[in-house]
C-alpha cells in the first residue's frame, strides 16, 4: 500500500494486508500523534488495510484561544 505521510511530505509503500496499528509500528509512528484516512474516511488502528489502498498520515493539532 502506499503510505502518505506530511511533514515532511514523503510517500512510502508497505507490502501486504495489514491492520492500521501494524502500519504504524512498522514505521515507528505512534497512533495517538497521526489521523489515518483512506480516501474521505478515517480509519481505526484495528481497521484492516489492502495492499491496493492509499492512506495517508496526518498529523493531529490541538491548541486554540485561551
Amino acid at each position: 500500500m502506499k503510505v502518505v505521510l506530511r511533514n515532511p511530505r514523503r510517500e512510502v509503500e508497505v507490502a501486504g494486508n495489514r491492520r492500521v496499528k501494524e502500519v504504524l509500528r512498522e514505521l515507528d509512528i505512534l497512533p495517538e500523534t497521526v489521523l489515518v484516512i483512506r480516501g474521505d474516511d478515517l480509519v481505526t488502528a484495528d481497521q484492516l488495510l489492502r495492499e491496493d489502498d492509499v492512506i495517508e498520515l496526518r498529523p493531529v493539532m490541538s491548541g486554540g484561544a485561551s
